[in-house]
């Protein structure tokens, strides 16, 4: 659900563009979003495609997303690409030593330590990024990541909250991304 906030434009394609787009409209600069969008697009672009695309490979379809889950991840989504509550549970029962709903960056190192898979490198890099920008976009004064907004990820509400103006399906303003 939460790869929906990129499709800008609903046609089930994630571009580079509205990779970019989206992490524009989530406040991050010029540098971060053109290094999230090749990270992510080139990442997931050949793993996430069928085998009729025409497309860009750098594009990620939508349909295909749970081919791109990578290795040295949480469990919270299956290899089918749905939703694993107990996993989701695990993170916080595990980790979260500070504050029982919540986790400090440090915690978040210890997280991704402890579920590295050894030689995955690239599911390193990918756990990595994505929690790093999840704490950036979502700790509170105190430095923390509450539950609450970590679970806000899996069901794509937490970027609609954070970029009101970033309508999905809106062409009109997709258009207007593009020609900025």
């Amino acid at each position: 659900m939460h790869a929906a906030f990129f499709d800008r434009d609903g046609d089930g394609v994630i571009t580079f563009s509205e990779t970019f787009g989206a992490f524009r409209a989530l406040g991050f600069g010029l540098g971060v979003s053109s290094a999230s969008a090749a990270f992510i697009n080139g990442a997931l672009g050949s793993k996430c495609r069928p085998g009729n695309a025409t497309l860009s490979k750098l594009d990620i379809y939508i349909e295909d997303i749970q081919k791109g889950k990578h290795g040295s991840d949480t469990g919270s989504y299956d290899n089918e690409g749905r939703f694993v509550p107990d996993k989701f549970e695990e993170i916080f029962s595990k980790h979260a030593m500070t504050v029982p709903d919540a986790l400090t960056s440090d915690e978040i190192d210890q997280m991704l330590q402890a579920n590295r898979q050894p030689g995955d490198y690239s599911g390193w890099a990918g756990a990595e990024a994505e929690w790093k920008i999840l704490y950036s976009l979502g700790k509170d004064k105190d430095g923390l990541l509450h539950k609450d907004v970590v679970r806000s990820v899996y069901d794509g509400s937490l970027f609609h909250r954070l970029a009101p103006n970033w309508n999905p399906h809106d062409k009109e303003k997709l258009n207007g991304i593009r020609e900025n």
